[in-house]
């Protein structure tokens, strides 16, 4: 828990991703790294120095799936959930039967959420995005879209004046998993029809290829995001690499 709080905060405080009064929104999926994001943010508060809140949201996408373990998990941390419910999943694959889902999925999504986070009163909205989640987003766009880019740390929506936060970017996925593990964290399975099929994957199991041979491949791609650097992605502080651990 310490060692991931460090990872977290260094990150919050090399991007400023946090004033004193905000009222954040986790966007929670129910799958480990929302979870993990979740779970430190809520910790996180109790000693930052700058006080926040804390609001966990759910877009439900019509899927079937269980959130009740979630709902138990943040009446422990005493944070407020909220589950949205909507259709999007059925539009998608019953309705208009898409063949690359993902895209119009991810929009959907994301008004949904953008909508449930003004209802609420949220200026802010932290996603679980993580180190690995940053290297393999860049790769996709060199290699699918002949662009060097890749999202942002802190991203202002300026239609809805809600800012995207993302606090574990210094954390690697396996320290991730080692987490929700150890804290039995209740993940909900993704019913998505289309789950560990995406480009996404495809580029992960590449990454994990090159790693053979490259051992520091993802450090070198992260750091050069950062030195290059990408828009936003300079960070304030004084930046050091996160080993990936074991």
């Amino acid at each position: 828990m310490q060692k991931l709080l460090g990872l977290m905060r260094r990150c919050i405080d090399d991007y400023d991703m946090i004033s004193p009064g905000d009222k954040i929104a986790v966007g929670v999926s129910g799958g480990k790294d929302s979870l993990v994001l979740l779970v430190l943010l809520a910790e996180l508060r109790k000693f930052f120095n700058k006080p926040y809140e804390v609001q966990a949201v759910t877009i439900d996408m019509g899927l079937g799936m269980d959130y009740s373990g979630v709902a138990a998990l943040c009446k422990q941390l005493d944070v407020p959930y909220t589950i949205i419910n909507t259709q999007i999943a059925p539009i998608i694959f019953d309705h208009r039967k898409e063949k690359n889902p993902c895209s119009m999925c991810a929009k959907m999504r994301r008004g949904a959420l953008n909508q449930a986070i003004l209802d609420l009163g949220c200026n802010k909205v932290a996603l679980g995005h993580h180190y690995d989640d940053a290297v393999e987003t860049f790769m996709m766009s060199l290699l699918y879209e002949g662009r060097i880019s890749c999202f942002q740390p802190v991203t202002d929506l300026d239609r809805t004046g809600v800012i995207q936060i993302r606090p574990m970017l210094y954390i690697h996925e396996k320290t991730v998993d080692n987490f929700a593990t150890r804290q039995s964290l209740p993940i909900v399975h993704n019913r998505c029809p289309v789950d560990k099929t995406t480009k996404r994957e495809e580029i992960k199991q590449l990454i994990f290829s090159l790693s053979a041979t490259y051992p520091d491949l993802k450090e070198r791609i992260f750091g050069a995001m950062q030195r290059y650097p990408l828009a936003a992605w300079e960070p304030h502080g004084r930046y050091k690499r996160p080993k990936e651990q074991e």
